[in-house]
């Protein structure tokens, strides 16, 4: 049950978006720039990865379920792909770009300090860019955030999984602003 009274029946962060359209706006808008448009050298569906991945981390199941599935409707490899990320990156059929970008975002997660130079010199020998380094940041940043809003408030998760492919179609055609 939800610490704070919600007047709506929606899970996760869709409840509390519904709850304060005014902050949904603007939360929106910040998912919207990170994972959908501007110029990043990541793919929608690689942004999302990440979301998944510090999500997964976070314990926070209902942003890990929804990112999960907005990434695997934009990977090829889909929800098997997204699925093995999760379980291990390490061993995921994902290029090494990819994969040492999640072991930055991994660092960013877990505590506020820099990350490690021998992450960043790995995801550098892998060709990350300063932008593929910086929007990896940002999203891991952003996403420790947004899973302690959803966390912190004991959000309901949906009592049907079929609920994160709905979610996914609706995001993958509109966009987050349509999420509100």
């Amino acid at each position: 049950m939800p610490h704070i009274q919600l007047t709506n029946d929606l899970p996760g962060i869709s409840g509390l978006f519904a709850q304060r359209p005014d902050t949904a706006g603007v939360l929106s808008q910040l998912a919207e720039t990170l994972l959908r448009s501007g110029s990043s050298p990541l793919s929608r569906g690689e942004r999302e990865l990440i979301a998944a991945y510090v999500s997964h981390l976070n314990c926070t199941d209902f942003c890990a379920g929804s990112h999960s599935a907005f990434a695997a409707a934009q990977l090829d490899g889909g929800a098997e792909l997204v699925s093995a990320v999760l379980a291990d990156p390490d061993t995921a059929p994902i290029p090494p770009l990819l994969r040492s970008l999640l072991r930055v975002a991994a660092e960013v997660r877990a505590k506020a300090a820099p990350v490690s130079d021998k992450a960043i010199t790995a995801a550098r020998a892998e060709g990350a860019t300063d932008t593929h380094i910086h929007d990896t940041v940002l999203i891991a940043a952003a996403f420790a955030m947004f899973n302690r809003y959803v966390n912190g408030l004991a959000t309901d998760v949906p009592a049907d999984p079929a609920f994160y492919d709905v979610a996914a179609e609706l995001i993958v055609s509109h966009g987050y602003g349509a999420a509100h």
